[in-house]
């Protein structure tokens, strides 16, 4: 989970002299959009931003799927930071694959997108004054509420195959609301992805790995290293629950990468492994969308 502790991490990191291709950068859209390499299924896409209603009220989104067909859909929850131009563009290159996605922002009760301007990141202590509120005032209930209604919508979209499942994917708090989801909306969701979720395995009663056993979603679930040295053995809990529900899961470390290693404007972005998640990503979703 991103905290303060994440950031000297990344700090100390950077002053190892870790080069940006491999750790990290900032920049603008322009930026972003070139260290993204082209989607594989080149073609007009159509991308619009929408808004959706939901039983706490209108949430602000973006939606990108391929200008022709249907498709099957997946629903994006972003890092802490919210939806921003780096999620955009991640998810323009996921539509790119043959997906109708939809990015949301999950703090729209409390302001739309997006939350951080261009250029900061959440090394900034000022970044983090203003996002730590947003994030704890989301719940399980919200995130449960949130993924019916997004689904719901998806589900009513022309571009939308509904019947092929739909897969969500997560990025560190976004990670459990992909359970959350799963659990959620499990007669839709098919396939789920978590990339350095924070927060998988707690001790709480509602932890979102003890949901696994109502989910019926194949899973890919990317752990950083330092999250991994923190807490070894939730990756063997994970593990066990997806086993004992006979779900297939990929659980898997990542070596050298950092909480946060995913998003390519992340201070700690690492492009081989970030890459080589992207990779196992496709994989499974050709799987289990199909």
């Amino acid at each position: 989970m991103c905290n303060d502790r994440t950031v000297a991490e990344a700090e100390m990191a950077l002053k190892e002299g870790v080069t940006r291709r491999q750790l990290g950068f900032a920049a603008g859209v322009g930026g972003l959009a070139a260290w993204l390499p082209t989607p594989s299924l080149a073609g007009d896409l159509t991308e619009t931003d929408v808004t959706i209603e939901t039983p706490d009220g209108r949430a602000d989104a973006y939606f990108v799927h391929p200008g022709a067909g249907k498709h099957a859909a997946v629903l994006i929850w972003p890092d802490i930071l919210g939806l921003r131009p780096a999620f955009r563009l991640m998810g323009k290159r996921l539509a790119g694959e043959g997906y109708a996605v939809l990015v949301v922002n999950p703090y729209y009760r409390k302001v739309l997108a997006p939350v951080v301007a261009e250029g900061e990141s959440f090394r900034d202590a000022s970044v983090r004054e203003k996002v730590f509120p947003l994030a704890r005032s989301l719940s399980p209930k919200t995130n449960q509420t949130d993924a019916q209604a997004f689904i719901a919508w998806l589900d009513q979209q022309a571009p939308v195959d509904t019947s092929r499942k739909v897969g969500t994917m997560g990025y560190c708090m976004g990670g459990p609301m992909t359970m959350r989801t799963a659990a959620a909306v499990a007669s839709r969701v098919g396939a789920g992805a978590s990339f350095h979720g924070g927060g998988l395995v707690t001790e709480a009663d509602d932890s979102p790995h003890r949901l696994i056993a109502s989910i019926k979603a194949a899973y890919l679930v990317a752990i950083a290293a330092n999250d991994d040295e923190k807490e070894p053995d939730a990756k063997n809990v994970l593990q066990d629950a997806f086993t004992e529900s006979r779900l297939d899961a990929e659980i898997e470390v990542y070596a050298g990468a950092l909480h946060g290693w995913c998003p390519p404007d992340s201070p700690v972005y690492h492009e081989a492994q970030a890459e080589r998640a992207w990779a196992r990503l496709l994989v499974l979703f050709s799987e289990y969308l199909a």
